[in-house]
């Protein structure tokens, strides 16, 4: 049997390479800015330490906050988070709406952002929707853990002499993990196969999420194979394509640091003659070095998003026909593989 997610590398590359080369400064302009919001900067994560005073003064699990943190700080910080989480909200629809408009433009070979988000928008929000549930489910999941994992910390329950919930937390972490990976895979799965195959279906049959899900799932339970192949081929594909990003977006920034790098000399030497000036012209040249490695990390995102989208649609339309969203592309790459 052969493997789809094998025999369709080479033709995604000349799928891509038909698509950008020679180069349209126009065109890889706005697939950086659709780029940018489908494949840009991806979430961190903080952790949070507390420390719980050595006496037995305070009572569990009432953490005392240092005096010169008030509640207008306090006030100040759930304002920038909630601040935070709304920029978030509004980043995630975007990209979901872009999503579409990505696919649109490899499926025309011709980018008009305007035209595709007006003909997909509600399409858009509702892949939004989706992404927003299971995250909350994500999110839901990730605290049921926590909390059964640290509960033990903040009702007193550490370790001591005769405590019989001494390590509950240990034993509940090694118990838990081994859900929480699963829990991951899954999810990791979903949210992948939502992004690149039943986005795709969606346009295909003009319908939402689900509609979308039980279209494409006969062609999962028939060619089980052929999905995990390629949800093996694409993770390795993912992170060659992260490496050669990071390491295009090194030099770049390199680079990038010998003009910024003076102006920021300049910057100090304003900083001890004139406070304000100084000050100013390094904010400037932090925003403006900011943006621009931003910029750089989206035009060198565009080739490995397009390669990748293009791997996708392959292999889709190889599985099924009837959900080819690319067939007069898929026929001219092979007409000219046969011909080679």
């Amino acid at each position: 049997m052969a493997l789809y997610a094998l025999e369709d590398i080479d033709d995604a590359v000349s799928a891509t390479r038909s698509l950008l080369w020679p180069v349209d400064r126009t065109l890889w302009i706005k697939l950086a800015v659709v780029v940018f919001f489908v494949g840009g900067p991806g979430a961190s994560f903080n952790s949070v330490q507390y420390n719980v005073p050595a006496n037995g003064d305070t009572p569990p699990g009432d953490v005392p906050l240092p005096p010169e943190i008030g509640a207008n700080i306090l006030l100040v910080v759930g304002s920038l988070v909630l601040i935070g989480l709304l920029i978030g909200l509004l980043f995630l629809l975007v990209g979901s709406v872009m999503e579409f408009v990505l696919v649109e433009s490899l499926r025309r070979e011709t980018v008009t952002i305007r035209q595709y988000w007006g003909e997909r928008w509600r399409q858009g929000i509702r892949l939004f929707s989706f992404r927003f549930v299971v995250g909350l489910l994500v999110v839901g999941s990730a605290v049921v853990v926590a909390a059964l994992v640290f509960l033990p910390l903040f009702v007193g329950a550490g370790p001591g002499p005769g405590n019989p919930l001494a390590g509950f937390s240990v034993v509940g972490f090694l118990l838990l993990l081994p859900v929480a990976v699963v829990l991951a895979l899954v999810v990791g799965l979903v949210n992948g196969f939502t992004t690149v195959f039943v986005v795709p279906v969606m346009i295909v049959e003009d319908c939402g999420v689900v509609a979308g899900w039980r279209r494409l799932w006969p062609t999962i339970t028939a060619s089980v194979w052929q999905y995990l192949a390629y949800a093996v081929a694409g993770f390795v594909l993912n992170i060659l394509g992260g490496i050669l990003a990071a390491i295009a977006i090194g030099v770049a920034v390199l680079v990038l640091l010998i003009p910024f790098g003076v102006l920021g000399v300049l910057g100090v030497a304003l900083l001890a003659a004139a406070p304000p000036f100084g000050i100013g012209v390094l904010v400037l040249v932090g925003l403006l070095f900011g943006l621009s490695v931003l910029v750089v990390a989206a035009l060198v995102q565009v080739p490995i998003v397009a390669y990748l989208r293009y791997y996708a649609l392959f292999v889709l339309g190889d599985i099924d026909p009837e959900l080819d969203l690319i067939p007069d592309r898929r026929a001219a790459v092979r007409e000219q593989g046969d011909a080679e």
